[in-house]
């Protein structure tokens, strides 16, 4: 498969191409040479072959007086906005399949905090962490070249080339080879809703990638009714499992694809993902609960991050009520009972915010790894004013609680970086930009938390270098007492997963139903190889529930079967059961 995008290198000269339908001429810029004119082709198309071009060669296009990076660039010289390295061959991926996604544990990593040193080789050390503690695949925040040191890689503006602050593209693979010797899957969060703020030059050739008549949070909507755009993005997904042999992808925000194209276009990312790689790990962010994407016979994507569970048992565990923790409020044991058994809380109903629109699609009939659980996620933590972790904050019995029921539970688990440890490590909003958007950016995020801020002479300045050094995970840092404790902990729950929540979720699906008694829960999913039962007590009373007769085979907290075959559960305990078909 030839790509389309970026230089097309041959063992003796390099074919640049550009996709520019909104300029009449386009030069090649090389670095220590002449500008050379490019050639215009059909339908907005500029190439030009360059004999003795090799990898190794900075160059950038030249476009009315403006000297711009390659938008398919494959590695920057330095920062997104300078010049494009023209880079090598890369030997064939691997043919290893990937892992079966039903034992997928993911460790959410965002690969400039997750050490001291904040590159991929840097991380590459730290594998053996993650493979040990019962983790099965990382998750890497989006690397795509941003403007800047430092930013949660949202603000993307090159999606094919790995960011230089984190090193190389050759350090990229060597961290995904290196954790697939480890037995981690890799997958990538990727960003196809918008561009960043700052170094995104397609409007001055490219305005028809964009939709100037439909807005977006970050700006004009990306113009997915354009077949090229819609195989720009494709291709960079083909990029990163086919070239880059990442196991799966995450795409970030796809309910902000604002255009009429967006189902043709994920269809045909879908399908452009399994030309390359067909097992591949396919995860969507979608707050529009659509859970048809997910349905197996169709095999498009493979689960969705539920956003639902993390709500509900996030009111349970402390209590919130504000925000978009509100519309859970109400009753969150019966919104916990239908996230465990069902996947999403909304599944149609009007959603209790300012418009009361309906919300999500009915999910009862999808297999429960249609869906991707937290208890914490970057969002969850960053979007916090001080970007705290529950860990600094939730009282540890509750904590224990919540992972039993994520890591026990037979959704997929997802932890964000230092949670199996429950380290206190703030995650707060940081990035790099300077001049007037540094300052558009700082007041908008006070914006944000208007009745936090009144009354806090500081907070974590997202600009100051400080905050994200503040973010930043250390090896020591898993070396205090109360961190091994808890490793162990999140170690056993993981290996007690492997036993009894893996040889159902093999099988296949055959519903779930639940049984309330005021706080207590009780949840049943059935395999063809067996059920599962989980018990919880998300009060602050004990209580009892009619449970199996069979001692659990994992309790956490306060939890016995009483003489009556009844399951006696104290304050935020819980239970669970495995069994035969």
């Amino acid at each position: 498969m030839i790509p389309r995008f970026g230089p097309l290198v041959e063992p003796d000269a390099t074919t640049f191409r550009l996709w520019a339908p909104d300029t009449d001429a386009v030069a090649l810029v090389i670095d220590g040479a002449q500008p050379h004119p490019m050639q215009p082709g059909e339908h907005g198309w500029f190439t030009l072959r360059v004999p003795g071009a090799v990898p190794g060669i900075a160059y950038r296009f030249r476009i009315a007086g403006h000297d711009v990076p390659d938008p398919a660039s494959r590695g920057q010289k330095e920062d997104a906005d300078g010049w494009s390295v023209v880079q090598p061959g890369l030997p064939p991926p691997s043919a290893r399949r990937v892992r079966p996604w039903h034992q997928a544990v993911i460790a959410e990593i965002h690969v400039g905090a997750a050490t001291p040193e904040g590159t991929f080789r840097a991380l590459i050390d730290r594998l053996d962490h993650y493979a040990e503690a019962g983790f099965t695949a990382i998750e890497l925040m989006p690397v795509a070249d941003f403007p800047g040191r430092r930013n949660w890689g949202y603000d993307g503006v090159l999606p094919f080339a790995a960011d230089r602050s984190y090193g190389t593209r050759e350090d990229l693979l060597a961290l995904i080879d290196a954790a697939h010797e480890r037995g981690l899957e890799v997958l990538l969060d990727v960003v196809y809703n918008h561009f960043g703020p700052s170094g995104n030059y397609l409007p001055l050739y490219a305005r028809s990638f964009f939709r100037d008549d439909i807005a977006t949070p970050w700006g004009a909507a990306i113009d997915l009714e354009n077949p090229v755009v819609r195989a720009f993005f494709i291709e960079n997904a083909q990029y990163w499992l086919g070239v880059l042999d990442c196991d799966g992808l995450r795409f970030d925000a796809v309910h902000a694809l604002a255009t009429s194209g967006v189902e043709t276009f994920l269809r045909e990312l879908a399908s452009g993902c399994r030309a390359v790689k067909p097992d591949a790990w396919l995860v969507l962010e979608n707050h529009d609960n659509a859970a048809g994407w997910m349905t197996r016979n169709e095999a498009l994507y493979t689960a969705q991050w539920n956003d639902d569970w993390h709500h509900v048992f996030h009111v349970l565990a402390t209590g919130e009520r504000g925000g978009y923790y509100a519309p859970y409020a109400a009753d969150p044991i019966a919104g916990a009972a239908r996230a465990l058994s069902e996947g999403f809380v909304f599944q149609g109903e009007p959603y209790p915010d300012a418009d009361g629109h309906p919300r999500g699609a009915p999910s009862s009939a999808l297999p429960p790894d249609a869906f991707v659980s937290f208890i914490q996620n970057h969002d969850h933590i960053g979007n916090r004013p001080l970007g705290d972790r529950l860990a600094g904050s939730a009282p540890p019995e509750r904590l224990a609680l919540l992972r039993f029921v994520l890591m026990l539970s037979p959704e997929i688990p997802l932890l964000f970086m230092g949670e199996e440890a429950l380290l206190a490590t703030p995650f707060p909003f940081f990035c790099d930009f300077d001049g007037e958007l540094a300052n558009v950016v700082r007041d908008g995020r006070r914006s944000e938390f208007p009745e936090f801020f009144a009354s806090h002479d500081s907070f974590p300045d997202p600009l100051d270098e400080a905050t994200f050094r503040s973010a930043k995970i250390a090896p020591a840092d898993f070396d205090t007492p109360q961190a091994r404790t808890e490793l162990a902990a999140f170690r056993h729950l993981a290996q007690a997963r492997r036993r009894l929540v893996w040889p159902l979720t093999a099988s296949a699906y055959h519903g779930a139903d639940s049984l309330r008694e005021g706080n207590a829960l009780r949840v049943t999913w059935r395999f063809a190889a067996g059920t599962l039962t989980m018990a919880i007590n998300a009060g602050t009373q004990p209580a009892l529930i009619e449970a199996p007769d069979a001692p659990p085979a994992e309790l956490v907290g306060d939890a016995a079967l009483d003489a009556n075959g009844r399951l006696a559960l104290g304050p935020f305990a819980g239970a669970v059961w495995g069994t035969p078909p």
